[in-house]
């Protein structure tokens, strides 16, 4: 296995091989490979039908059930034990486990995950699904990872599908798409609780119970989330402490009411509540004088009709409702030459140049108080609230072995609330017809032909993403695939029509009562006036890609070897970049980017060892195309072009990679390690090295299982690989769980 992870020449590939076999020795010390048995694929059992093989099944990449010889592309299965037993403690580290995918975090604690880059603080070009539920919030277009209502105990298995997924899921799916399928009520029956403490203050508590019946199988959960966050920020070389952690509590419901041996009902529905700490000096517009926290109240209700005519024929009606709410409210002072730009008809923004911009000053910002005067004091509010609606109706037919038929239509709409961010209330919907036609005319041959046609309310346009693959199967067990995708994502409705503003509220002392209620908007604080974008209509973002990957299985005397690597190359145009603040406004269609690399996924399971590899090489371009940027001059500048090239490259890393190691020893006792990798992050030398170590010991008795359980982190780089305000004291993390099911 160790050959993995040496498939490329760098500077640093001998501290990596290093770290790994430092991995390797402290997971497995003393473990020996058992040779009495070949290992098996755990059975998936997550739908209506099932393959008799042993070949891994995935169900996201087409929405047909499909071995890995037979689907068109790549896709990465993590199932929920290994999840739990290599001690992960945070649903989005989850994703340190894909090829090609990088997780860190911006602004005060926020999580983000990407496929290949091209985020920062918004996550936008990857769809993301909780048991067929789209997942991101409609507002902002973007994930909240920390407040997501799913306990890992609950996850069944995760599955990404790596490159554009447009053709069976629509817009969001520019660069794949994450499955999230959680477990069947009828799996979780009895009740179960587990406790975790460890460093930082992370308290997690779950708790769940559930039944079975010939009408009804349900489950009733709980789960509580409390974490302290980065321990301190540098602010002038000292050290100050940061407020960005989270104490979030979520209860799910889940159940199946079964009308007859064909046709049941899915019915899931769950509340989430808690606070989002966030650092004044990080968040909120307008210099905040006290923490902008975030008090989060969510809900969601879903149902699913299944129902099987045949064998050979069955559909399912999905309705959700999700519902996202926001409330952040808090103080700020401004000075009096701030009142001053607020009163005048034509005065400055609050933002302005104290000398000549020829001579390379800086912007000040005029709302800072002086020692003296009276400030004015206001409330204001980033609160919003979105609320979406979703049908989705889906039909698959198995004409025979060898050419089935899905096909489909949704329709989503968003109801956005926000006297900040929209001055009222707005509306977008879209609606999609996919399909995806399987056909093996010879068993050595399987071709995939789908596509997506949508109608996007912002652009109020039409467009089809089309995928076209074909794989070479070779005696069952190999196959190579090529496959030609396209795809598409519109600018959403904060992108596109952007009408932020933030309202003076309770305004004292009385002598500015005047500008109680004043709307302060992106006009009034635009540092640059001059290069707004505002009422500049944005166009559709597209990718072209291109893959090469294979998959194969080799059955060994006693264990079995799984290796799918992937090749591609892909063509991004008119990606939207810029930044997003009250105070600077930049969106446009302006970077094309171009990419391209490879990656590798490998497995090795004894009966009781199980072995991980990943490793992803990218080599990403990019370039500037939209219109020049000029300075206060009149000049082009070139660096603020290039700040808005980079801006997509943030979070794209060369080289990236994992290893794991899960052990079972006698006496019920499992240990388990892991090795995350990531270099390059911000295109510094920066990065992310991490080794998890597990030990639990299992208890079980006729009428109860148990389990304890110690886990150690500890981060092998010293600095902040993103942001030099993520600090921890402590580079060794400890936790602690205990678990009973009865």
């Amino acid at each position: 296995m160790p050959e993995t992870n040496c498939l490329y020449r760098h500077p640093d590939a001998k501290r990596f091989a290093r770290h790994v076999g430092w991995s390797i020795l402290i997971s497995g010390l003393g473990f020996t490979v058992p040779i009495s048995a070949t290992a098996e694929q755990p059975p998936f059992t997550g739908g209506l039908l099932e393959f008799d093989n042993d070949i891994p099944q995935v169900l996201t990449t087409t929405r047909l059930r499909q071995p890995k010889t037979r689907v068109p592309g790549s896709t990465t299965v993590i199932p929920g034990d290994k999840i739990r037993d290599l001690g992960i403690m945070n649903l989005y580290e989850v994703f340190r486990l894909v090829p090609g995918m990088t997780v860190n975090f911006v602004g005060s604690h926020q999580p983000v995950a990407t496929y290949h880059g091209t985020v920062h603080y918004e996550q936008r070009r990857m769809q993301v699904l909780i048991d067929g539920r789209t997942a991101h919030r409609a507002t902002l277009s973007d994930m909240d990872w920390e407040t997501m209502p799913v306990p890992l105990e609950l996850i069944e298995r995760i599955e990404v599908a790596r490159g554009p997924n447009s053709a069976a899921y629509g817009i969001n799916a520019f660069l794949g798409t994450i499955n999230i399928i959680t477990r069947d009520p009828v799996d979780t029956v009895g009740a179960e609780a587990r406790v975790t403490r460890g460093s930082r203050n992370h308290i997690r508590t779950f708790a769940s119970v559930g039944g079975a019946g010939q009408v009804v199988d349900w489950r009733l959960s709980y789960e509580k989330r409390k974490f302290g966050g980065f321990d301190y920020q540098e602010d002038g070389g000292e050290r100050v402490s940061f407020n960005d952690g989270h104490n979030i509590n979520s209860f799910g419901y889940d159940s199946r009411f079964k009308l007859n041996r064909s046709t049941n009902i899915e019915v899931k529905a769950g509340v989430t509540d808690g606070v989002k700490q966030q650092d004044k000096g990080k968040s909120g517009e307008l210099d905040p004088i006290e923490h902008p926290n975030v008090d989060v109240r969510d809900y969601f209700i879903q149902s699913q009709f299944n129902h099987s005519s045949s064998e050979h024929h069955f559909f399912h009606v999905l309705a959700s409702v999700s519902n996202f709410k926001r409330r952040n409210r808090y103080d700020i002072e401004l000075g009096e030459s701030a009142i001053a730009c607020l009163r005048g008809s034509n005065g400055p923004s609050l933002y302005f140049r104290t000398q000549d911009p020829n001579d390379g000053s800086r912007l000040e910002p005029c709302q800072v108080p002086v020692l003296g005067e009276t400030p004015l004091r206001a409330n204001v509010n980033e609160d919003y609230e979105d609320t979406r609606l979703e049908l989705e109706i889906q039909d698959t037919l198995l004409f025979n072995d060898d050419l089935k038929l899905v096909s489909g239509a949704g329709f989503r709409k968003n109801i956005l609330r926000s006297e900040t961010y929209f001055n009222g209330r707005e509306h977008s919907y879209q609606s999609r017809y996919f399909g995806n036609l399987e056909y093996t005319p010879w068993p050595w041959m399987t071709l995939n032909l789908g596509g997506n046609w949508e109608h996007s309310h912002t652009t109020d346009e039409d467009y089809f993403s089309p995928r076209v693959a074909t794989n070479f199967v070779i005696n069952s067990h190999h196959a190579i695939r090529f496959v030609y995708s396209q795809a598409v994502r519109t600018p959403d409705t904060f992108e596109q029509s952007p009408n932020t503003g933030y309202t003076l509220r309770h305004v004292t002392p009385d002598i500015y009562s005047d500008l109680e209620g004043r709307r302060l908007t992106i006009v009034d604080a635009a540092q640059e006036p001059h290069a707004l974008t505002l009422g500049r209509d944005l166009e559709e973002e597209r990718i072209r890609s291109h893959e090469i990957s294979y998959f194969g299985q080799f059955p060994l005397p006693s264990a079995l070897l799984s290796i799918e690597v992937r090749g591609f190359k892909d063509e991004m145009r008119d990606m939207v970049s810029g930044v997003i603040q009250l105070a600077q406004w930049t969106l446009g269609n302006n970077v094309d980017v171009y990419q391209k690399g490879f990656e590798v996924e490998a497995t090795l399971d004894y009966p009781n060892t199980a072995l991980r590899a990943t490793y992803a090489y990218l080599d990403q371009d990019s370039r500037y195309i939209g219109p020049p940027i000029l300075d206060a001059t009149g000049a082009v500048d070139t660096q603020q072009q290039d700040y808005q090239e980079g801006l997509l490259s943030r979070m794209s890393t060369r080289h990236s990679g994992s290893f794991s190691i899960i052990q079972n020893f006698p006496f019920d006792l499992k240990a388990s390690s892991a090795f995350y990798w990531a270099d390059e992050f911000l295109r510094t030398e920066n990065q992310f090295e991490r080794i998890d170590v597990r030990l639990a010991k299992q208890f079980f008795r006729t009428d109860y299982t148990a389990e304890i359980a110690i886990t150690m982190q500890h981060y092998l780089n010293r600095e902040p690989e993103l942001s030099s305000d993520n600090n921890i004291d402590d580079h060794n993390q400890f936790f602690v769980e205990a678990g009973v099911r009865f």
